[in-house]
């Protein structure tokens, strides 16, 4: 390879790091104007007072963002996540988080009826679920608590890092 050749390269490779730090940047960003909405289906999916732990009781959300903000997530999921609670607001104009919960019920069984509503709200359940069935130190299942209300335990070995870098 000549000189010049390595440094158009090279150029092409930081300009390509550059260009997904700012799309991680802006998914970020995105995810956080949505995150209410999902942490109210969330909750709205698993609530206070049901045999599992709530989803507000074991801090999904919080599981949900660093998951799916993760830079080893898949790129598409993560949009098709942030995508699908727009669609939801723009469903109900903006007023989902304002609803009671027989009228959040109604809102979400019709965009269950939707071929993509019915995908994104089995996308929030597996991410729910994750959480308050993972290990503790990513974050959720909170003193065990998921564990306990199936009477189960964590896989062994237990990991001993959140997440791989890569």
């Amino acid at each position: 390879m000549n000189r010049r050749d390595f440094l158009a390269t090279s150029a092409v490779i930081g300009l390509s790091a550059s260009i997904d730090a700012q799309e991680m940047i802006a998914e970020r960003k995105a995810l956080g104007e949505v995150e209410a909405t999902i942490a109210a289906v969330q909750q709205h999916m698993f609530p206070e007072g049901s045999r599992l732990p709530s989803a507000k009781a074991m801090d999904t959300i919080t599981f949900l963002r660093e998951t799916v903000t993760h830079s080893s997530y898949d790129r598409d999921i993560r949009r098709f996540v942030i995508e699908g609670a727009r669609e939801l607001e723009t469903r109900t104009e903006g007023k989902f988080l304002m609803m009671k919960h027989d009228e959040k019920e109604r809102a979400l069984r019709s965009y269950e009826e939707t071929r993509y509503g019915s995908n994104w709200l089995a996308r929030i359940m597996t991410l729910t679920m994750e959480a308050i069935f993972s290990d503790p130190i990513y974050g959720s299942n909170i003193g065990q608590e998921g564990w306990k209300a199936v009477e189960s335990f964590g896989g062994v070995p237990r990991p001993k890092r959140r997440y791989i870098e890569g």
